[in-house]
């Protein structure tokens, strides 16, 4: 207790404790500590019987709230709470809280990408900017290519490839092969090489070295720099560092591994696409494909144009539709497009062909089947003649000079159903401007119109076509199916295919390489 000149008045043996030197009659100053002495003279104008705290601070490494209270005789008496177990407790929840914050911050933009780059550079940068001074994260490798990325706290990461030897950096192979950390105590910063520190940071103070756990698989290391004179890392900055990085590491991880299945699925997509189409040998061919959702970029419905086996022998045009959408069926369509290829010896027997692979889908496991329509199409002065052959598949389409669109009437079996397969041939013959058009049934059933549930029908495919008089192969395409686009617009659609085999109307006619993209090769 003090007087109103803030002298003591009164001391209780704990306050003693608190304050050594504190007794009657010596002034607070000379006992107190600078935010106690600075209160006082504010507490003997305003303290009330409440008590409130007025100040708080340090005493001996304890901290203390200080609560007036006026006696109203002048006197006012102090009540020191040590609160130091309290305030240790809100400061640990504060931290943890803003642990958990970043950590949440940290996965979604880690996971908000699936590209290996960028979420190196996301881990680089946020450990420099919460963890350390500097970051270097370092992916798993081939030998001594390392790529590495590096970040300085406030500025953009940097990306590059480093050829080193990570056994020369105490912990470093350890970290990119996944063992346990090294304490950062134990390495020691004159040892870091010169590709391990960011450029124009200085001196390095400290280093920690943590694993980046994959996904079954080490995903790298994340090496952290702190300047000299910084503080070193202490034992609890070490474990969030590697609960940083495990979320890092997974981020990374995955995004190795979709960069790996991309590439394995681009690898296999483009044996399923379908060839671009062009004129060889004096015919022209020009197909054109969509799937059944936009997204997608194979599906059920099919075509090739393969050349001639024999010189100055027939080419051979296919264009099959598989039962079912999406990958499933594009899986089988390589399936009947690699049998063809290996069929083409007898490609001028539409029905032995045609009889081969029904026998070779009714061997596997796959129970779905296929139509088509095969197309054997040669040059003859200036016209091109064609045996056609339907197997289950929509009869071809005929268009005549004049604007005439006629139907060749060719039919069979579909293939993959029965043990058996039958299928009648036609003969066609294409005069100068005038073109034979295949298609799958995803153009007439496609559902669109003013209403949205009409069929597009075979119908107005006819008469599409008889506006397409004269056109060249690949306008007659384009026109077909802008036209079926714009009937369906939004609206769902099963897989669409059209190919055009048409007789130019030049008499200088050439192949153009005598070949083109996909499998249009010799």
């Amino acid at each position: 207790m003090t007087d109103g000149q803030a002298v003591l008045v009164s001391v209780n043996e704990a306050a003693a404790l608190v304050l050594p030197g504190a007794r009657p009659g010596v002034a607070l100053a000379d006992v107190a500590p600078d935010w106690l002495t600075v209160a006082a003279p504010r507490a003997h104008r305003e303290a009330g019987p409440g008590g409130d705290p007025v100040a708080r601070g340090a005493v001996a490494g304890r901290t203390y709230a200080a609560h007036p209270a006026s006696r109203g005789d002048g006197c006012v008496v102090w009540w020191l709470v040590d609160d130091t177990d309290q305030r240790e407790a809100r400061d640990a929840l504060t931290a943890e809280r803003e642990r958990t914050a970043f950590l949440t911050r940290a996965s979604n933009l880690l996971l908000s990408s699936l590209n290996l780059d960028r979420c190196m550079g996301i881990t680089a940068r946020l450990a420099a900017d919460e963890l350390a001074d500097a970051a270097v994260v370092i992916a798993a490798g081939h030998g001594r290519e390392l790529p590495v990325v590096t970040a300085r706290r406030g500025m953009e990461p940097a990306h590059s490839s480093v050829s080193a030897n990570a056994s020369r950096v105490p912990g470093l192979a350890e970290a990119l092969q996944g063992f346990p950390p090294v304490p950062s105590r134990w390495i020691d910063p004159a040892a870091a090489p010169s590709w391990l520190v960011p450029e124009g940071f200085g001196a390095v103070g400290a280093i920690a070295i943590v694993p980046l756990p994959g996904h079954g698989v080490p995903a790298g290391a994340l090496v952290l720099l702190r300047r000299e004179r910084s503080a070193a890392f202490t034992e609890a900055e070490e474990v969030f560092a590697r609960l940083f990085a495990a979320r890092a590491g997974v981020a990374m991880s995955a995004a190795r591994l979709y960069a790996e299945q991309a590439s394995i699925s681009e690898t296999l997509m483009r044996a399923l696409l379908p060839p671009t189409l062009r004129q060889v040998a004096g015919v022209e061919y020009a197909g054109g494909y969509r799937p059944s959702k936009d997204h997608e970029r194979v599906g059920g419905d099919f075509y090739d144009v393969h050349p001639a086996v024999v010189e100055g022998g027939p080419c051979l045009v296919v264009l099959g539709d598989v039962c079912g959408k999406g990958l499933e069926a594009a899986v089988l369509t390589g399936r009947i497009r690699n049998t063809l290829q290996a069929l083409l010896p007898m490609a001028e027997d539409h029905e032995q062909m045609l009889g081969l692979l029904n026998t070779s889908l009714l061997n596997t496991h796959d129970a779905r089947y296929a139509t088509m329509v095969l197309a054997s199409a040669q040059r003859r002065g200036s016209t091109v003649q064609l045996r056609l052959t339907s197997a289950g598949h929509p009869r071809p389409l005929v268009l005549r000079a004049d604007g005439r669109v006629e139907e060749a009437a060719t039919r069979g079996t579909l293939i993959g159903a029965l043990a058996e397969v039958s299928a009648v041939p036609v003969e066609v013959v294409l005069g100068p401007g005038e073109a034979c058009v295949l298609y799958t049934d995803g153009i007439v059933e496609a559902r669109g119109g003013p209403l949205g549930g009409t069929e597009f029908g075979e119908e107005r495919l006819r008469r599409t076509l008889s506006h397409c008089a004269g056109m060249p192969a690949e306008a007659v395409v384009e026109h077909v199916q802008m036209t079926v686009a714009a009937w369906v617009g939004s609206g769902r659609h099963d897989d669409m295919a059209v190919v055009v085999i048409a007789a130019p109307r030049s008499n200088h006619l050439s192949a153009v390489d005598g070949r083109t993209k996909g499998r249009f090769t010799t």
